[in-house]
């Protein structure tokens, strides 16, 4: 597998160290796209870790590139506020963004999660896990031997599609809809999804009204355990406002599925880059959960969370003045050196793998963390029992987008046992 990126990345390197350090920018999805962004945050952290660019089309903002610092920013949530969104770029939908209890402070955000939370709570894990191996099995006996394929479609998006789905109480025959949707929801107009927002408004409206007949179903019928349910009879949830429902919805869809599907396929990726970190693996299954969570922290599937200040508050050297847009870049954090040796390195047996920032900290911690180790582990057990190896055949096509840090296609080829 060639990196046909070498000279692009090359030339933005250059630009990016030859640019005035206070016209910095990071937020540009086209770096991300082309994996180009590490020159950036590189020099942020060493330079200057806590940034202020002025001029941005989503206004202007804050970049906490080091570790320490993210977390100071995510365990505070009462100098910074997840209200109104944590993305860079508002989830609008038309009426200003959308409420969900991510983007919510306590005492909202801690009522609304806890209402979700039971569907990952372990016993319910430990009943997933039967259907989710039966699933990985099912699409991995599926695949086509000594041809290319798609892993992202083929894999990634299928077993996320599935397990989601069952979470919410749908018929499987929809999965893909949530894929599509969830892709929706983070896409920018004229970059092959969607070409204008109103069509993103449309699209919205048709995922709206299929989550409405769900709630309609379970609001009428005896409490099941899908998260539907759970939202329509839950003391803190089942008068909120439709909404307020869908944007919990929305949450929900994309926090369910594009994380795990673009780990899955970085750490595909991440063992084809390191042949030996793979070879490793091969000999010894039992250091799968460990590589799991290097990938994790490798991929960073999101690269970025966003809070506002309610207060002035001095943070490395800078004054952050209330109201003013803080993004915390994981993806930075999780390369910071101070506090994660040989970080740019993939080392699937590190001392503490699960040492990193992809799932967050404080009272927003990802919910569904452990759902996400568990759909990785289970692929990459049932991977080894079948594969000598998947390999890839051509630099993945990555995510046009400075939140999602992804894949939208990535070719392989499964060669026949020996």
């Amino acid at each position: 597998m060639s990196d046909g990126n070498v000279d692009l990345k090359n030339d933005l390197r250059a630009q990016i160290y030859a640019t005035p350090l206070d016209q910095l920018n990071p937020a540009q999805p086209e770096l991300f796209q082309a994996d180009a962004h590490w020159a950036m945050f590189e020099r942020l952290r060493k330079e200057d870790p806590v940034h202020y660019t002025a001029e941005h089309e989503f206004g202007p903002y804050w970049s906490i590139t080091k570790y320490n610092d993210i977390m100071a920013v995510d365990t505070n949530h009462e100098v910074f506020s997840s209200e109104g969104g944590i993305t860079i770029a508002n989830q609008d939908a038309g009426e200003g963004p959308l409420p969900m209890f991510i983007a919510m402070d306590p005492p909202r955000h801690d009522e609304q999660r806890k209402t979700v939370s039971p569907i990952v709570a372990p016993h319910n894990l430990a009943k997933l896990e039967p259907l989710i191996r039966e699933r990985a099995a099912g699409i991995l006996d599926g695949l086509p031997i000594g041809e290319e394929f798609d892993w992202v479609d083929k894999v990634s998006m299928e077993l996320t599609a599935m397990t989601l789905a069952t979470l919410f109480g749908m018929d499987q025959k929809d999965r893909r809809k949530l894929t599509y949707w969830s892709d929706v929801v983070t896409a920018a107009p004229g970059q092959g999804l969607i070409d204008t927002i109103e069509q993103k408004m449309q699209i919205f409206v048709e995922y709206h009204a299929y989550f409405t007949e769900l709630w309609n179903q379970r609001v009428n019928a005896p409490p099941t355990g899908d998260l539907i349910s759970m939202l329509a009879h839950g003391e803190a949830t089942k008068n909120m406002s439709p909404r307020e429902y869908f944007g919990n919805v929305v949450l929900l869809t994309v926090g369910g599925n594009d994380t795990t599907r673009n780990t899955i396929s970085g750490s595909v990726y991440a063992l084809n880059k390191n042949p030996d970190q793979y070879a490793m693996l091969r000999a010894n299954p039992d250091l799968i959960p460990s590589m799991v969570s290097e990938t994790i922290r490798w991929q960073t599937p999101l690269a970025h969370m966003r809070r506002i200040a309610t207060r002035d508050f001095d943070l490395g050297g800078k004054t952050i003045k209330k109201g003013e847009k803080v993004v915390m870049w994981y993806v930075s954090g999780n390369r910071d050196d101070e506090v994660i040796a040989n970080p740019e390195a993939y080392i699937i047996d590190r001392e503490r793998p699960r040492q990193h920032l992809s799932f967050g900290f404080g009272i927003h911690r990802c919910v569904g963390n452990r759902l996400a180790e568990l759909q990785l582990r289970i692929i990459w057990e049932e991977i080894l029992k079948r594969f000598p190896e998947v390999r890839v055949v051509e630099e993945p096509k990555r995510s046009w987008s400075t939140f999602v840090k992804g894949y939208e296609r990535m070719k392989v080829v499964i060669p026949a046992k020996n």
